[in-house]
């Protein structure tokens, strides 16, 4: 059983918390919640924000979940503190800094996700223990600094007491573990491209050791492209083009810029969620803070509280339960009807919480194989499913079955039905009952009927359609004919076959099976399989490797506007291939 410490903290923070594990309730994890205290609180009682109890919680569970802390500056925790600790000279130090440094929880990392559209999916890592928030920040110089600075205008205009300096550290150690994790994390994804967010045409020489190390670092990862970008143009470029990005790596202060403009291009604070990893430790938090002065009213957006969960069960290795959290999050916020005032709606904030809980309540109501991963590939175009089962050695295309209903984009779990011909002395006996199998066929189903390719009669026509629509069938490919093609087409249904005839199949053929495999082809569909169809015909996804077909086809997809962005942007069409990955565009040999 994993353990969790749970550290609700400040403001919003302990509502958040307490609505996100409702809804984590409903998924019965092996979680074993410890719940501790952090933040203002504890340091206007202790003289501590993270009392020693609480650091012994923290190393006896696997990771932690932190709701929200509140912190303010020098003057305001001093006036706080408990009477009898003022003037004593007791640092307050944030919270979040201590764990990151006692922990060694140098990456940050934070999704940057089109929850709405799906349009762009990246992620923004940031280093988290050194750069310009290492610590070394000094108002009052000693002569050592002085010395350094004193050749400046301004500092010699103002004397080394009325002088401070901030330090940017950047070290081997601290580059080298970050490039690493963030080479990892884009392999892990399916990323081809790294992107490192710096100013080296300013900041020359600590700008020169990190491309130094970037070069270096880069020849054990072949199959990810990396490049340096002015920290300027990466903001530019993410509000404009964010689908240009794979893997965003930063030092601390340019992180916590780029990230945070992250969250806007996604939506708002309200659903962003990150992740602090180090080697041996870990926490969870959203980025939106504790906003103290929304505490108690119940208008929080929980959204980014519970992606953070999502992204925590995905730490521990429970990463079908965190996509479903994620999914149910973006059902609800898709839908608009249950949303917070930041995303233009009025729900409150457990009413958010419920409506994400229903849909995992409706999505547990399903097969254990699920509707989720049919739903994503219903998304996607057939082209795209194509190169995804070609990467994986799998033929999937019912070659000469064509679409017969322009513009129609479905996908389903195969329901198999087989005819045979009726014999002469059969012929005579009429009508044969040959289609009373749709009434067994389960709704979100997509039927694919086998006649051998004969055009000699007839398998489908208007009235079977008008009953599947009914039923909540998701479409029907024939390896034969059907008939009232008008009809059908201006029903809208996603209809597919060998060919059209109007020669009546009611005394020719009779009901064979259901449920059996097919073969036409060189290709088997077995009841069970997921079938997509578009313009470009029907394809069928075996049901056991659907997940990561369907994750290649996405990142196929996501490929091919990577470069149709780059060439928006005025790259040529080589370059931007190249950049992208184009040879491999599904991620062949990164995530496999």
């Amino acid at each position: 059983m994993n353990s969790v410490a749970v550290l609700p903290g400040d403001g919003i923070g302990p509502e958040v918390v307490s609505v996100a594990l409702d809804v984590v309730e409903r998924l019965g994890l092996p979680l074993d919640l410890r719940f501790g205290e952090i933040g203002w609180e504890c340091w206007r009682q202790e003289g501590v924000v993270v009392p020693e109890r609480t650091w012994k919680l923290i190393e006896q569970t696997d990771t932690c979940l932190l709701g929200a802390i509140t912190s303010k500056p020098l003057r305001e925790a001093e006036a706080e503190l408990p009477q009898d600790l003022r003037g004593t000279g007791i640092p307050y130090v944030s919270p979040v800094i201590q764990l990151r440094q006692r922990l060694g929880l140098y990456a940050n990392v934070r999704p940057v996700t089109d929850i709405d559209q799906g349009k762009f999916d990246f992620t923004v890592i940031r280093e988290n223990t050194e750069g310009l928030y290492a610590g070394f920040d000094v108002h009052g110089l000693d002569e050592s600094l002085w010395n350094a600075v004193s050749g400046h205008p301004n500092a010699a205009a103002s004397g080394p007491e009325e002088t401070s300096v901030t330090l940017r550290l950047q070290t081997r150690f601290g580059i080298d573990r970050l490039l690493r994790y963030g080479f990892e994390y884009a392999g892990r994804h399916g990323h081809r491209l790294l992107t490192v967010a710096d100013k080296p045409n300013v900041l020359r020489h600590s700008g020169n050791h990190l491309r130094d190390r970037l070069d270096l670092i880069a020849r054990d990862y072949p199959d990810v492209e990396t490049e340096i970008l002015n920290v300027d143009a990466v903001a530019l470029w993410m509000v404009r083009r964010p689908e240009r990005f794979g893997v965003l790596v930063a030092e601390n202060m340019f992180g916590d810029i780029l990230s945070d403009l992250g969250a806007g291009v996604m939506g708002g604070l309200g659903l962003a969620s990150s992740g602090n990893i180090g080697d041996r430790g870990s926490y969870f938090e959203p980025v939106h803070g504790s906003a103290p002065g929304m505490a108690g009213q119940g208008r929080a957006n929980p959204m980014a509280m519970l992606l953070t969960t999502a992204q925590l069960l995905d730490h521990l290795g429970l990463s079908v339960s965190g996509r479903e959290l994620r999914d149910a999050v973006g059902r609800v916020v898709r839908a608009r009807a249950t949303v917070t005032y930041d995303l233009g709606g009025t729900a409150r904030t457990d009413e958010v919480a419920r409506a994400v809980s229903g849909e995992l309540g409706s999505a547990s109501t399903e097969p254990e194989s699920g509707d989720d991963v049919v739903d994503r590939l219903a998304r996607l175009d057939t082209a795209s499913v194509s190169d995804a089962l070609d990467s994986l050695g799998v033929g999937g295309v019912l070659a000469g079955i064509t679409a017969r209903v322009p513009g129609t984009h479905t996908a389903g779990r195969a329901f198999t039905v087989t005819y045979r011909p009726v014999g002469p002395a059969g012929a005579e006996k009429g009508f044969r009952n040959a289609a009373n199998y749709l009434d067994d066929v389960p709704a979100g189903s997509f039927v694919v009927v086998d006649n051998a390719g004969s055009t000699s009669c007839t398998n489908w026509g208007s009235l079977l359609t008008s009953l599947a629509q009914r039923r909540g069938i998701r479409g029907t490919a024939v390896h034969g004919s059907v008939r009232d093609i008008a009809e059908i087409r201006a029903s809208g249904y996603p209809l597919f076959s060998t060919g059209t005839t109007m020669v009546s199949g009611k005394n020719r053929v009779e009901l064979d099976t259901t449920g059996q495999d097919i073969v036409i082809g060189d290709v088997t569909v077995r009841s069970g399989d997921i079938v997509v169809g578009d313009d470009n015909g029907a394809l069928v996804v075996p049901a056991g490797q659907a997940d990561e077909v369907a994750a290649r086809a996405e990142r196929v997809e996501r490929t091919e506007r990577a470069i149709a962005a780059s060439v928006a942007a005025g790259s040529r069409l080589d370059e931007a291939r190249r950049r992208h990955g184009y040879a491999k565009p599904w991620g062949d040999g990164v995530r496999a």
